[in-house]
């Protein structure tokens, strides 16, 4: 597929994603769903790639869905049929629409956000579904949804999990008059760093390939073993975990981790 609303690279076993409709402060579209889907399997289904980077271009990562194109109904709303799909004829118009966020529940690389401006509204799931969220000094996050008529539906069940409950109201209740700067959401736990705005990009590849100086199943074991776990009770998520260690305890990496401690020299990750 050629992109023209994201930017795709792939390099150093990292897989960057990059959000580029920087005159609608990346405004969610149809087209960039699309392609967004595409370039998260793409990512998935690389061998080579390890890790996931997503960011944005210009002034914001995501100010949320391109509200001058959302299709309507006779009655208003807006409708999940896409191309060539009956009205609720498939699954994914019954399911929780997801816009821009990566199937999370079911990669099982790690991803990293890298918050580079704004961040609202849909916008923001990019950042409750990441492994990893690092921002901006410039980075901003709110949702507007109450402010122009609108539930904030999933957006901020996701944050009311990623903040304490009182903050997470705030900000849904009071729409786009309450703003958390990047040291307000460092502070809350939302992101896990701040660094200065033109070393955002550096600082996430940084991160992302001392992610990948771990053994990459581990790493992927690991993260699905909390990812899914997030959903259980704890005894049946400890279970889960433990299953995943024992399917990865059978991978040669699992055999080259210990062997190059052994033999003191860094270890040679497959990935198998």
């Amino acid at each position: 597929m050629d992109y023209t609303t994201i930017q795709y690279e792939a390099g150093d076993r990292i897989a960057t994603i990059t959000l580029n409709r920087p005159e609608r402060l990346n405004a969610i579209n149809d087209e960039m769903v699309e392609e967004l889907g595409d370039a998260y399997r793409r990512a998935e289904g690389d061998p080579e790639v390890w890790t996931v980077i997503v960011t944005g271009a210009g002034r914001a990562l995501c100010a949320g869905a391109d509200v001058t194109k959302i299709p309507q109904t006779e009655g208003g709303q807006k409708s999940f049929a896409g191309a060539g799909e009956g009205y609720l004829g498939t699954f994914r118009q019954w399911d929780a629409p997801q816009e821009a966020t990566a199937p999370f529940r079911e990669m099982a690389k790690p991803i990293l956000c890298a918050v580079n401006g704004i961040c609202c509204g849909a916008g923001l799931d990019l950042v409750t579904t990441s492994d990893i969220a690092i921002a901006s000094d410039r980075a901003t996050f709110f949702d507007p949804h109450v402010s122009i008529g609108i539930v904030s539906g999933r957006e901020m069940v996701r944050l009311a999990r990623a903040l304490p409950i009182n903050v997470a109201m705030r900000v849904a209740l009071m729409g786009k008059h309450e703003r958390l700067s990047a040291e307000r959401a460092y502070q809350l736990g939302l992101v896990s760093e701040v660094v200065p705005h033109d070393q955002l990009m550096a600082r996430a590849r940084e991160v992302a390939a001392i992610v990948n100086s771990n053994a990459p199943l581990a790493v992927r074991g690991t993260r699905l073993g909390i990812r899914k776990g997030l959903s259980l009770p704890l005894y049946e998520a400890e279970l889960l975990a433990e299953s995943y260690r024992l399917r990865v305890a059978q991978s040669g990496d699992a055999l080259e981790g210990p062997r190059s401690f052994l033999e003191k020299r860094d270890p040679r990750w497959q990935a198998r």
